[in-house]
């Protein structure tokens, strides 16, 4: 989960079934000249009719889509069978406006297809639908089947059953067991009207008229209201993607802690960017928790306050300067070194060959000015132009921004884009070869993504040596409701390399100088128990300080209705078994539909 620009690419959700689409095709039995919903849907993930024609199946209308690039409507046989794991419900795509209203009941006459949403290479589970239908209207104002109730009692602990390894890992050939897996759960009720209850927001409400619901309120819950992702095993089964079949101006604008209280009833459907999605008819009234952005504690005059942000492509033409000068002024309380992420060049997206950001720099420290905080100073180095990936044309990198008053910064001559820092002893003491620097900026390990920034800073007479990453994101990655089980996660590749090298760059650091005080921050792009933070951590080297506050408060990031460390803080030994030091994810931004960043800002704060 990284950044919002490679999270989520700027496509409707609503919209990804069939614009995104793949269709599976397979070897299909005798033709069947009518058949029933539950006939069609089967016992696994992919219909046995997938590629056949079948005739007047019947059903009840329960959902109706008129917008979007997959139009059409959602039916279910009032008459059920007595298998637990065959739908009853399926999506006829019509790819017009369907010419049926809820209530009707109909006969349809079309092809099974299996469509991929977001394509084969995605790795998504497919949704069974009815293709160029022939929809024959029997009659109207009939009841809708009963919704089946989606609750903490109804939903298995285990999430999903391991791949089949002679499919490649895929889970669509195994018997639906929906007393066991979630995913075999909500499999097994594709496309039926299904509801939930007094259901806690998870994930607040996004730019797409969407969020996240858990059915599961006391699964990992945080303390502030979200489910926390603690292992690649804690997938957290509770959690449930809700959009509307209305207007999306009457969709509720929810916080992390809101319930959507009484019932949220609709169809359930299965999507490119979150996977099973309760469409809904009837929404729950929004109920408030009244969150409140946090506020971390202010420094002693005897620690030093070092912070990482990512402000999301931040530029010139944003409209955010003022937010987020005050975010560091009053819920930081004015770290004396900042590490930033995501600063874009002077020009933004405008791909012409600019990668200075001095006016990025400026607008941002005059408006901590204008918030009551100090006039910063600040060093960075400009990447080759789009080189270091993120939006095209923004020439992403990180930035520190420091205090004069009280932390000076060591300027050291030589670093630019391509000239690697080092290490080097002065005064017996380790020190970099150039400040700013770039660590190992030619390497491959860096293609295409950010190049960590070396720092070497003084406060109270002690040199403090730091380390400002943004590592490559997880685009590319399957995601938790794939079809392949466990999900392949191809981005971590580069992530582990990148690790390697900012670990091998502080053992040099630390075999000059076995007690010097090194930070490395920023971020990850991946979780405190994940490969990449393993070998960062090394053989002692680093240690993550996230893992110090408790499970239940470790998240700086909310994707999918699970609160998740990205963004970390690494500290040497020196650090970690000094004087004591303090830990803060300091939650003003993940938790709440009106974020001005889609990450947490950390805090650490310590006695060097």
């Amino acid at each position: 989960m990284p950044s919002k620009s490679s999270a989520r690419l700027a496509a409707l959700t609503v919209a990804a079934v069939c614009s995104a689409a793949s269709t599976i095709l397979f070897t299909a039995p005798a033709h069947a000249d009518s058949v029933r919903i539950h006939d069609i849907q089967g016992t696994t993930r992919i219909s046995p009719y997938a590629g056949q024609k079948v005739t007047d199946v019947a059903g009840i209308v329960t959902g109706v889509r008129g917008y979007g690039s997959s139009k059409g409507f959602w039916m279910q046989d009032p008459n059920p069978d007595a298998d637990p794991a065959t739908s009853e419900g399926v999506f006829v795509f019509t790819s017009s406006a369907p010419k049926v209203a809820v209530g009707d009941s109909v006969t349809v006459t079309g092809t099974v297809s299996e469509f991929v949403p977001g394509g084969a290479s995605s790795g998504n589970q497919s949704i069974t639908e009815l293709t160029k239908p022939t929809v024959t209207v029997l009659s109207s104002g009939n009841a809708v089947p009963a919704p089946v109730v989606v609750d903490a009692k109804s939903v298995p602990a285990a999430y999903t059953p391991a791949g089949d390894p002679a499919a490649g890992g895929s889970v669509n050939g195994l018997p639906l067991r929906p007393a066991q897996y979630a995913l075999d759960h909500y499999e097994s009720l594709e496309g039926m009207n299904v509801q939930i209850t007094d259901a806690r927001v998870v994930t607040a409400t996004d730019p797409y008229s969407e969020l996240w619901v858990t059915v599961k309120p006391h699964e990992n819950a945080s303390r502030r209201g979200g489910t926390v992702y603690g292992s690649y095993d804690s997938q957290n089964t509770g959690r449930l993607q809700v959009q509307s079949l209305g207007s999306t101006a009457d969709f509720p604008v929810a916080n992390v802690g809101d319930t959507l209280a009484g019932a949220t009833t609709g169809p359930l459907d299965y999507n490119q960017y979150g996977g099973y999605t309760l469409v809904a008819g009837q929404l729950g009234a929004l109920r408030s928790a009244g969150l409140e952005r946090e506020t971390t504690a202010g420094q002693s005059p005897g620690e030093l306050a070092v912070a990482t942000y990512n402000v999301e492509n931040l530029d010139p033409s944003d409209s955010t300067f003022a937010a987020h000068a005050d975010a560091i002024v009053h819920n930081l309380r004015s770290p004396d070194i900042v590490s930033l992420e995501e600063i874009q060049d002077d020009n933004g997206a405008t791909d012409d060959g600019t990668v200075d950001a001095t006016r990025t720099m400026t607008e941002l420290i005059d408006a901590i000015v204008a918030a009551g905080g100090p006039r910063y100073e600040w060093r960075s180095i400009n990447p080759v132009n789009d080189q270091d990936g993120g939006e095209p044309g923004g020439n992403i990198r990180q930035a520190f921004l420091f205090n004069p008053a009280r932390v000076s910064f060591t300027d050291r001559p030589g670093g630019d884009s391509t000239t690697a820092v080092g290490v080097t002893r002065v005064r017996g003491k380790a020190a970099l070869t150039v400040s700013p620097g770039r660590i190992d900026p030619t390497s491959d390990a860096w293609k295409s993504s950010r190049k960590p920034l070396a720092g070497e800073f003084v406060f109270r007479g002690r040199t403090v040596i730091v380390i400002a990453n943004h590592f490559a994101s997880k685009g590319g990655d399957q995601g938790l409701t794939s079809q392949y089980q466990p999900p392949a996660r191809s981005s971590e590749i580069q992530r582990h390399l990148q690790a390697a090298e900012v670990n091998s760059f502080v053992k040099d650091i630390l075999k000059v100088q076995k007690n010097a005080d090194v930070i490395a921050l920023g971020d990850m792009n991946d979780f405190e128990f994940s490969g990449t933070a393993q070998i960062l951590e090394g053989d002692g080297e680093l240690w993550s300080a996230i893992k110090s506050l408790p499970k239940s408060e470790r998240y700086t990031y909310d994707y999918q209705g699970n609160q998740q460390v990205l963004d970390q803080i690494l500290i040497s030994p020196s650090i970690r078994r000094g004087d004591g030091f303090e830990y803060d994810s300091v939650h003003i931004n993940s938790e709440f539909h009106d974020q001005i960043s889609d990450h947490d800002p950390q805090v650490l704060r310590f006695r060097p």
